[in-house]
């Protein structure tokens, strides 16, 4: 692996991660901390999507907002991710429906979807540079010839959630992705992909220009929610306000225990490859995201004709430069016909999940909410929690009801980060095994089908020559081998035309 990108003239990288997006963001000044007392209507700790949402929404409303931040915005998950906007929750919709019912399922489809159009909208309205939004939809692609489970899947979030899907079978899916790894895929039309970096930075700014005044390097160090006004100590400044909103997850540490030990904390890495030129045109010819797993590996998309790539998964910080190395064979396994790829990026991001994988969203004592627990669907989500909760407290709306059935549990601290790497493993290896066996099987059937197509053309061969064929052999081969008879029709038509012509 070529060495990974690790200094930028500002500095960026050593907040950001060696990222491509760190090496591609836009203009993003740093903001001072916070050195006097404020009073305000809301105060919001966590300067990443889910909070800069959150307080661009409450002071376009009218209220004043202060958004503390500790290190940077966007620093970690919210800058760090591949820039998926997908809908649907980390958990499946069919676990989702399972737990609440039908109907309450198709309330928090609908309000998913709503975080795509916010984030489309926002970006159009505002005109955010370096964004880079993408339209080509989610390709979520099987490694198991699971025809009929894709075709069910599909109806049933077109019939159930009114979703904009399409199953893609497995010719089609070859066509865009070249490699006998896939099957079948579930096509989300309406899903697309931006540049996460650039649209956090974005959105802070149109949140400052809707009077949101945001602090960097001020961590929120105690929280006294008791009152009508509440009060957050920061190092130099205390901050009085009538709601907290703590937008937030593992991060939020002895802050908030209640929150951040609902929280599984789970590291995935993400490689960028050098400009891959006409090669990329090889292996891949598709616009929008790629995901062909519901855990860890792999997803991955273009950024021109750049490969940005993402997989693995630990529940402690490891060094990128050593799972980019895996990253890159994952990469040789599925395409290889690009060839050796260099990587010019390689960076890692943390994000909290809970027990039951979804977001955890409302209200926990009057005056203070949570937003949190994001998983593996960011960036439709913050955006769904953030409008979910600038309505309900300056316009008193219960949608954020919805995920009350999801309720804050306990992880199990270490025993939960050992259960979700064992889960994990677990996973990976069936998923392995069943991949390799479905490529087995294909070409066992490929290999059967070349048999029987050789054999019935010596057949009709034989009875073109006149030459006497045992009334059991045609019998046997026409009534018991279906192959054969696909194959044979064609000769038929050919042993007639040469007839007919004579």
């Amino acid at each position: 692996m070529s060495d990974t990108r690790v200094t930028t003239d500002n500095g960026d990288f050593a907040v950001y991660g060696s990222s491509y997006f760190a090496a591609s963001m836009v203009a993003n000044g740093e903001r001072p901390a916070l050195n006097l007392d404020l009073d305000v209507d809301v105060c919001v700790i966590g300067g990443g999507l889910a909070g800069l949402t959150t307080a661009r929404e409450i002071a376009r409303r009218g209220w004043s907002v202060v958004v503390l931040e500790g290190r940077r915005i966007a620093w970690n998950a919210s800058g760090r991710n591949t820039g998926f906007v997908l809908p649907g929750y980390g958990q499946a919709v069919q676990t989702i429906v399972e737990r609440i019912g039908i109907e309450r399922a198709k309330v928090l489809w609908t309000l998913s979807e709503a975080g795509l159009t916010y984030i489309r909208d926002t970006i159009a309205e505002t005109g955010m540079p370096g964004v880079s939004l993408t339209e080509g939809g989610w390709l979520f692609v099987s490694k198991a010839d699971r025809a009929d489970d894709a075709r069910d899947e599909a109806r049933f979030l077109r019939s159930t959630f009114g979703a904009d899907v399409a199953m893609w079978p497995t010719p089609k899916v070859r066509e865009h992705l070249k490699t006998s790894h896939y099957f079948q895929a579930i096509h989300y039309r309406n899903a697309f992909h931006i540049h996460p970096l650039n649209y956090a930075i974005g959105l802070a700014k149109s949140a400052e220009e809707a009077g949101v005044r945001i602090f960097e390097q001020t961590p929120a160090l105690s929280i006294d929610p008791v009152g009508v006004r509440k009060r957050v100590v920061t190092p130099n400044a205390r901050v009085r306000a009538a709601n907290v909103v703590l937008a937030g997850n593992v991060h939020l540490g002895e802050l908030m225990p209640s929150v951040s030990r609902t929280l599984v904390p789970v590291t995935t890495y993400v490689a960028a490859t050098a400009p891959l030129g006409d090669r990329v045109n090889d292996a891949i010819a598709f616009k929008g995201a790629v995901s062909d797993t519901e855990w860890a590996d792999n997803h991955y998309r273009l950024a021109g004709d750049r490969l940005i790539w993402s997989g693995r998964m630990t529940v402690h910080e490891s060094s990128p430069a050593k799972y980019a190395k895996r990253l890159r064979r994952d990469i040789a396994r599925i395409f290889p016909q690009l060839g050796k790829v260099d990587f010019e990026y390689a960076w890692r991001g943390t994000l909290g999940n809970a027990v039951h994988r979804m977001p955890q969203i409302g209200e926990m004592q009057p005056g203070l909410w949570v937003a949190s627990g994001f998983g593996g669907h960011g960036l439709n989500t913050t955006a769904m929690a953030g409008n979910l909760i600038a309505r309900a407290i300056v316009e008193g709306s219960k949608a954020w009801q919805h995920f009350e059935p999801f309720e804050m549990v306990w992880a199990g601290g270490p025993f939960g980060r050992a259960a979700a790497k064992i889960g994990y493993l677990a996973y990976s290896a069936t998923e392995s095994v069943t991949a390799r066996l479905a490529r087995r099987q294909e070409r066992l059937r490929g290999r059967k089908s070349v048999t029987d197509e050789k054999q019935a053309n010596k057949t009709w061969a034989r009875l073109q020559q006149n030459t006497e064929v045992p009334e059991f052999e045609l019998a046997e081969e026409a009534v018991y081998d279906p192959n054969v008879e696909a194959a044979v029709e064609k000769p038929t038509k050919r042993v007639r035309r040469r007839k007919n012509s004579s």
